[in-house]
C-alpha cells in the first residue's frame, strides 16, 4: 500500500511538472508574440489620385465635391495645408515621391522620360531594410530596373484597380510592407457627365466653370468609392500600426506650369495613436520629403544625396519648420501643345518668385547659331506673350497669384533674395536652363515639330528638328 502511494504521488508530481513546463512554454510564446507585435515596424499605404486640384476637396473648402473618403482620413489624422509637388505633371511628380530628389537631379524633368540610370529609388532602401515594396495601378515611372517593385498589381481594363486583389493583400500580408496605390482617376477620359453646373463649385482662380468639370466630378466620385473600399479593408484588420497617406500628384487647373493651382497638392496622413486625429499643419513641405520621412519612420538610414528632409517631427509639432524654401520647375516640352517655355519657381512661407526664361521680353537672348532652333525659341515665346520674365506674389494676401508684384520697388530686397536663392538651387541641381540658354528636350511622345490633334506646327517647321538639335541627355 505504501509502495503504491509513493508511485501514485510521483506520477502526480510528474504530471504537475509537465503541466508547469507546458505553461512556461505557452507563456514564453505569448510573450514572444506580444513582443513581436510591440516591436513590429509600421506598414505604409500611400494612395495617390491623379490630376485633382487641392481646392477640390471638402477638407480644403469645396463642400460640393464627392470626397467623403478623404474627409474620413482627415478626421482621423493630419491635414497638410502647404504640401507641394515641384513639377505639375505625372511622371516627374511620381519620380520625386519615389527618389526623394527634384526632377532635374533625378532625371525625370519631362513627362514620359526615365530617371537617370545611377539613381536609387525607395524600393532599394526599403527592401534592404526588410520591407516588401508594392505598386498597384498607374506606374508612369521608369526604368523597371530602378523602380523594382516586390510585386505589381496591374489595372483592370487599363483604368480600374483590381480591388479584391489589393484588399486580399492588405488582409493577409505577413511581412512589413509599403504599397503605393496609384489611381488613374480623376484624370481624363471622363466616364460620364452627370454633374450639372449648379453641382460644381467655381474655384477662386476660375472666371467660369470649365466644360470638363462635369466629367471631372464624376471621375472624382469613382476615385472616392475606390478609396473607401480600400479604407474599409484596412480598418477591418484593426491594426494601429499601419500608416495611411493620401495625396494627388498635382492639380489639373495648373498642369504643366509652376503656379499654386498646379503645384499645391492635397496631403493627409493617418497614423493611429501616433498622430492626433483631426489636426492640421501649415509646414512648408514637398514631395521630395516623403521618401526620407518613410525611411525615417521605418528606422532606415536616410541617404545623404536626397533633396528632401524627414518631416516626422511635424506629427508632434504641427508648424515646425522643415524647409525654408521649396522649388518648382516647368519645361513645357514632351507634352500636348509642346513649346519651349521653361520656368523655375521658389516659395518661402509668404512669397513666391517665378522666372520664365523664354518670356517674350527676353527670348532673343536665347538665340543660338542655329536658325531652326531659333524659330522654335521664338514660337515658344510667342505662345505666352503676356507672361513676364519675372513674377512675384504675396501668397499671404494673394493666394491665387492674381497680382504680380515683381515691379514693386518696395519689394526689391525680397525679390532679389528669392532670385539669388533660386539661381543657387538651380546650380546645385545642375540645371540645364539659365539666362540665354533654353535647350530643346528630346521628346519621347509629343514632338515640337510634328502636327497632332493637340499640337499645330507652322508648315515651314514640320519635321525640321534632328538629333543634333536636342539637349544631350541620359536617355
Amino acid at each position: 500500500m505504501i509502495k503504491f502511494y509513493l508511485s501514485y504521488t510521483m506520477v502526480i508530481r510528474n504530471q504537475i511538472f509537465i503541466i508547469f513546463l507546458i505553461s512556461l512554454v505557452y507563456l514564453n510564446n505569448t510573450a514572444c508574440i506580444s513582443t513581436k507585435k510591440k516591436n513590429e515596424r509600421p506598414n505604409f499605404i500611400f494612395y495617390l489620385s491623379d490630376d485633382q486640384d487641392q481646392l477640390d476637396y471638402r477638407i480644403y473648402g469645396n463642400n460640393l465635391v464627392p470626397t467623403s473618403a478623404v474627409s474620413r482620413l482627415a478626421e482621423e489624422g493630419m491635414v497638410f495645408n502647404n504640401f507641394y509637388t515641384s513639377q505639375a505633371i505625372c511622371s516627374p511628380s511620381r519620380s520625386q515621391l519615389f527618389t526623394g530628389m527634384y526632377p532635374i537631379k533625378n532625371g525625370c524633368y519631362a513627362n514620359h522620360i526615365p530617371v537617370k540610370p545611377n539613381i536609387s529609388s525607395i524600393t532599394k532602401y526599403l527592401k534592404e531594410g526588410g520591407y516588401d515594396v508594392y505598386l498597384a495601378g498607374k506606374s508612369h515611372v521608369k526604368p523597371d530596373s530602378i523602380f523594382d517593385w516586390t510585386h505589381y498589381f496591374p489595372l483592370k481594363n487599363k483604368r480600374y484597380f483590381q480591388i479584391n486583389k489589393i484588399k486580399d493583400f492588405i488582409l493577409n500580408a505577413e511581412n512589413p510592407y509599403c504599397i503605393f496605390i496609384a489611381s488613374t482617376f480623376p484624370h481624363a477620359p471622363y466616364v460620364n457627365e452627370k454633374y450639372q453646373e449648379k453641382d460644381i463649385l467655381k474655384l477662386p482662380y476660375e472666371n467660369s466653370i470649365p466644360d470638363f468639370k462635369s466629367g471631372y466630378y464624376s471621375n472624382i466620385e469613382i476615385d472616392n468609392n475606390q478609396l473607401s473600399e480600400i479604407l474599409n479593408a484596412v480598418d477591418s484588420v484593426n491594426d494601429d500600426n499601419t500608416i495611411f497617406i493620401y495625396a494627388s500628384d498635382h492639380g489639373i487647373s495648373g498642369k504643366w506650369g509652376v503656379y499654386e493651382k498646379g503645384l499645391k497638392t492635397p496631403f493627409v496622413i493617418r497614423w493611429p495613436k501616433k498622430i492626433k486625429p483631426n489636426t492640421k499643419s501649415d509646414a512648408l513641405l514637398s514631395f521630395v520629403d516623403v521618401m526620407p520621412t518613410i525611411l525615417d519612420i521605418a528606422g532606415i538610414e536616410i541617404p545623404k544625396n536626397l533633396d528632401g528632409n524627414s518631416f516626422l517631427d511635424v506629427f508632434n509639432k504641427n508648424n515646425i519648420e522643415i524647409n525654408e524654401y521649396i522649388y518648382g520647375i516647368a519645361t513645357r516640352q514632351n507634352i500636348r501643345d509642346a513649346k519651349i517655355f521653361p520656368s523655375r519657381s521658389i516659395r518661402s512661407n509668404r512669397y513666391k518668385y517665378i522666372l520664365n526664361f523664354n518670356s517674350f521680353e527676353v527670348y532673343k537672348n536665347n538665340f543660338t547659331k542655329d536658325k531652326i532652333i531659333n524659330k522654335f525659341i521664338e514660337l515658344g515665346a510667342r505662345s505666352n506673350p503676356n507672361v513676364p520674365y519675372e513674377e512675384l506674389y504675396d501668397l499671404k494676401n494673394d493666394p491665387y497669384e492674381k497680382s504680380n508684384l515683381a515691379k514693386n520697388e518696395n519689394l526689391n530686397s525680397i525679390k532679389n533674395k528669392l532670385s539669388n536663392q533660386l539661381r543657387k538651387w538651380m546650380i546645385s541641381q545642375n540645371d540645364f536652363v539659365s539666362d540665354g540658354k533654353t535647350p530643346l528636350i528630346k521628346p519621347t511622345r509629343h514632338y515640337l515639330d510634328k502636327n497632332t490633334e493637340w499640337t499645330k506646327v507652322p508648315k515651314d517647321l514640320i519635321g525640321k528638328l534632328k538629333e543634333k538639335h536636342y539637349l544631350e541627355t541620359h536617355y
